[in-house]
């Protein structure tokens, strides 16, 4: 009986299968592998459902690169197995080999059934009775056996043990025959070329149409269907191309980052366009600022001359009325126009309301149809304030002024202007039809808004003080008339000036009644040539130039035409009873006369007449 002779496994990474232990004793088992159950005397069972059992003793030669692996070969040798194409099978003598990790299994041949067997990580050599094998060292080579095949170089070979016997799997059968060099150099030149042509290009090996599963496919354990899992074939990308596609996210990224706020932004912005804002509507506003006006403002006028300005609402028997008045003393004496509190009568009532509101009942103190100008008491008032008087001849044309008064009975109003004419001579009244009620004014004219309700309110200048009676207005439906009526203004409004009303306003308190000046003479109303002509009979039948008057004592004669006073131009009677009565009496008048052609200059000293 021939020796045992070792079988060897095909080299994987430089790993070798384990040897049997002596005495049919089983190696340690691997970690990972699955041992095979026990046959009966000890020996391995059959691996695979097919049934192949496991050949003893010897090896065959290997087979070339890329063809199936041979039938066991004459004499019980086990052929060497192609490169990186190890298959799990049972160890010789009840060993279980352990899975070489990486490694891939072989596909069974057709008809045959049963794995190859798996190359271990390390070698390793049973220990004398029974022990688990110790690992041999790496690259180990074994002795020449006569008949059997050179392993692979750089593999390592188990050592044999004596009076073992060493089991193979059975193989796939052998390719074609081929010659090989030599019996010793075929499986070692064999074995290398598979192995590189395995590393260099592992998916060259994988046939789609072929029966047997992929070769290279890595089995981590037996399966029950003996086949192996197949690679996917997938590229793997390199550190550029990584990078590429990350660059690509990125930029891809951005851009719908970018789209989706330019959306959202576009949304939000035609939002608040129309909406304004996503709270309401905030519209802009000044922050608070001080309430204080300069004095010469119209503001600050107003804010000084306010407290002292009242409205009257006068009742009568047959009309009633409202008009404006401004305190004149601490007493109550309030000054206003005539015209305001006519319609009361002697029985009639008025009523001052106070820009605070308070009200009072007054009485007439006196009054003048000539000058339009009238004085009423309030009693029970305390904290009244006097407004402060200015002088009228100090006032020229173009001088800043406010009106105050109750427009339409609307209280408190505050208009403004500026003087845009001196010394106008108007008439105003005239409803009695005897002309008695005709009031003959100098005044000064303004632009500065006068309706109904102004008359009776003050025109103050820009230092807040009193130089005017605001008194009637010019209307374009019925001409020269006080403001008592409902025209509007038209921006002519004409105002006593305050001299002259200063005087009537003292007398009508002092005495109850106004004096006028006068010349002593009856003029002729309708004489339409230019100036003022002295009648030829007066009122009574008798002589147009009272005896003993000043006129007479200055020498004027009936048919005389008066054409200046005081140097100033006149056209007609009207304007020379105006000029008259915006002096005092005693006044001294210088007149310019036609008489028989030529002009005389005379000197009176005025007349009082109650």
């Amino acid at each position: 009986m021939a020796p045992p002779t070792p079988a060897f496994s095909a080299p994987n990474s430089g790993t070798a299968a384990p040897d049997p232990a002596p005495g049919g004793m089983a190696p340690a088992p691997v970690p990972g592998a699955t041992p095979p159950a026990s046959a009966p005397g000890g020996m391995p069972p059959a691996l695979d459902a097919g049934g192949t059992a496991p050949v003893s003793g010897g090896s065959a030669p290997a087979p070339p690169p890329g063809t199936a692996a041979p039938d066991p070969a004459p004499g019980g040798m086990a052929p060497v197995q192609p490169p990186c194409a190890p298959t799990s099978a049972p160890a010789p003598a009840g060993m279980a080999p352990a899975p070489v990790p990486g490694a891939t299994a072989p596909a069974p041949a057709p008809g045959l059934g049963g794995t190859a067997p798996t190359l271990a990580p390390h070698p390793t050599a049973p220990a004398p009775g029974g022990m688990a094998p110790t690992p041999a060292p790496a690259a180990t080579t074994p002795a020449s056996i006569p008949g059997a095949t050179a392993p692979t170089p750089g593999a390592t070979t188990p050592a044999s043990t004596p009076g073992a016997t060493t089991h193979t799997a059975p193989l796939p059968p052998p390719p074609p025959p081929q010659t090989p060099a030599s019996p010793s150099e075929e499986a070692p030149a064999a074995v290398s070329a598979a192995a590189s042509a395995s590393a260099a290009e592992p998916w060259q090996r994988y046939d789609p149409w072929s029966a047997a599963p992929l070769a290279s496919a890595p089995l981590a354990s037996p399966s029950a269907s003996g086949g192996a899992l197949q690679q996917t074939g997938a590229a793997v990308l390199t550190a550029g191309q990584r990078r590429g596609r990350a660059r690509k996210r990125l930029v891809g990224g951005a851009l719908a980052l970018a789209l989706v706020s330019g959306v959202f932004g576009g949304v939000v912005g035609v939002h608040l366009e129309r909406n304004g804002g996503f709270d309401g509507v905030k519209l802009p506003q000044a922050a608070a600022e001080p309430t204080g006006r300069a004095a010469d403002s119209v503001a600050g006028i107003a804010a000084r001359a306010l407290p002292s300005v009242v409205t009257l609402h006068v009742s009568g028997s047959e009309e009633s009325g409202t008009g404006t008045g401004f305190v004149l003393d601490s007493l109550g004496h309030i000054l206003t126009n005539n015209h305001v509190v006519e319609p009361a009568g002697s029985d009639g009532d008025i009523t001052v309301v106070f820009n605070g509101g308070q009200t009072a009942r007054a009485e007439i103190v006196g009054g003048d149809s000539g000058y339009d100008l009238a004085v009423v008491k309030v009693t029970g008032v305390k904290g009244l304030k006097p407004l402060y008087l200015g002088n009228s001849d100090n006032v020229q044309v173009g001088d800043p002024v406010v009106a105050i008064g109750a427009p339409f009975d609307l209280e408190g109003t505050v208009t403004s202007g500026i003087i845009s004419a001196k010394e106008r001579p108007i008439t105003a009244g005239g409803e009695s039809g005897d002309g008695s009620d005709v009031s003959y004014v100098d005044a000064l004219q303004t632009d500065a808004p006068i309706n109904p309700g102004n008359s009776g309110g003050p025109l103050l200048d820009t230092r807040g003080r009193v130089i005017g009676i605001n008194s009637a207005i010019r209307s374009a439906a019925d001409g020269t008339g006080s403001d008592s009526g409902q025209a509007g203004s038209i921006g002519l409004g004409f105002a006593i000036p305050i001299n002259q009303g200063k005087r009537v306003a003292e007398e009508l308190i002092n005495t109850g009644k106004a004096t006028h000046p006068v010349i002593g003479i009856t003029l002729d109303m309708d004489y339409a040539g230019d100036g003022a002509r002295v009648g030829t009979e007066g009122g009574d039948g008798g002589s147009p130039v009272t005896p003993g008057g000043p006129g007479d004592r200055a020498g004027i004669r009936a048919g005389d035409v008066i054409t200046e006073v005081d140097g100033q131009r006149i056209h007609s009677g009207e304007e020379l009873i105006v000029k008259t009565r915006a002096h005092r009496p005693g006044d001294r008048l210088e007149l310019t006369i036609e008489r028989d052609g030529k002009e005389r200059t005379l000197s009176l000293v005025l007349g009082s007449s109650d």
